[in-house]
């Protein structure tokens, strides 16, 4: 296996990308790579985060919106908190290109109860305005009608008939609503988001495959999956996973890249035959870690040889629009 950044990749690489126009038509796509938050040690500075994903070789950051108190407060950011982040954005030449608002886990879109309904709904349309004010491109939601309760056929129809009012809204402000494929059996395919999109036929609702989630469930087919949702695929998750037995519930997170069920290398070269040249976020949970620092370096260097091997080359990591 060639190491990224060896003397036989370097002319290539350096070649390709002073030339994007090019590297496509000799079949190698450029695509930005991204790491998730909650991957990085925590700080109050947004200089100083966005920083570090920079320096880590980075093109931009995940943002997190969880079930905590602290991070659903994101949603109302005031004005000058907003401007703060944005700032950092262009003082660091940083992206913030997906927020993930995971705290649906907490308040569903297809709760039994009218009011966390109510909330949940104002959540998504907080979410969708943050997003527009900060130049996110994507609201990563989780494809969960409901997490702590029982599924019904009335929290599948609350799902959908919420998602529907959530999806005008982000139309009317141009925000992409990307569902992600789950830990959890509601939307555990690419196929399974097709059905809700057949029923929300919005250009505005399309898919955010977690390459882990997808490969842990037996059921899936990987590679025909990919293919039948590549037309809706906006941004691609990369974790790995345990897979789902008849005497296991799998592992869905802190599972070590390459350590698990995942055939990254059969994803990448699958997603490169399809023309996918979006975007890449490897995703973990790190922040607490010894040394969340090495973890995320450990985690690239992973990767960048199979992008390479794969035909994709990493856009140029940004240099600072103001000194920093």
């Amino acid at each position: 296996m060639t190491k990224p950044g060896s003397s036989r990749l370097r002319p290539l690489t350096r070649r390709l990308l002073s030339a994007p126009a090019r590297a496509h038509k000799e079949g190698i796509f450029v695509i930005s790579l991204g790491i998730y938050e909650k991957a990085l040690p925590r700080t109050e500075s947004w200089v100083e985060r966005l920083k570090m994903v920079r320096d880590l070789g980075f093109n931009f950051l995940e943002l997190s919106v969880d079930e905590s108190d602290e991070r659903l407060a994101r949603l109302d950011w005031t004005a000058a908190k907003r401007a703060k982040v944005r700032d950092a954005c262009w003082q660091t030449g940083v992206r913030i290109h997906t927020l993930m608002l995971s705290g649906h886990r907490r308040f569903p879109l297809g709760s039994a109860d009218p009011a966390i309904r109510e909330k949940s709904l104002t959540m998504l349309c907080k979410a969708i305005d943050l997003a527009s004010d900060l130049g996110v491109r994507n609201v990563q939601l989780a494809g969960y009608d409901v997490y702590y309760e029982p599924k019904t056929l009335a929290s599948r129809e609350y799902f959908i008939e919420n998602l529907k009012r959530g999806v005008a809204y982000a139309a009317a402000k141009e925000v992409m609503l990307a569902i992600e494929t789950m830990d959890d059996p509601f939307l555990n395919s690419l196929s399974k988001i097709k059905t809700i999109k057949d029923e929300i036929p919005s250009p505005w609702l399309q898919a955010y495959p977690d390459l882990g989630n997808l490969s842990a469930w037996p059921e899936n087919n990987v590679g025909r999956e990919l293919e039948l949702g590549i037309a809706n695929i906006v941004s691609v998750h990369l974790k790995d996973t345990q897979a789902v037995t008849v005497k296991s519930k799998g592992q869905f997170r802190d599972v070590p890249f390459g350590a698990g069920v995942v055939d990254f290398a059969g994803c990448l070269r699958t997603l490169k035959r399809l023309d996918y040249s979006g975007a890449f976020t490897i995703e973990m949970w790190t922040e607490k870690a010894a040394d969340p620092i090495q973890e995320v370096k450990q985690a690239k260097d992973f990767f960048d040889p199979l992008f390479v091997q794969a035909g994709f080359v990493q856009e140029p990591v940004a240099k600072t629009n103001v000194p920093s």
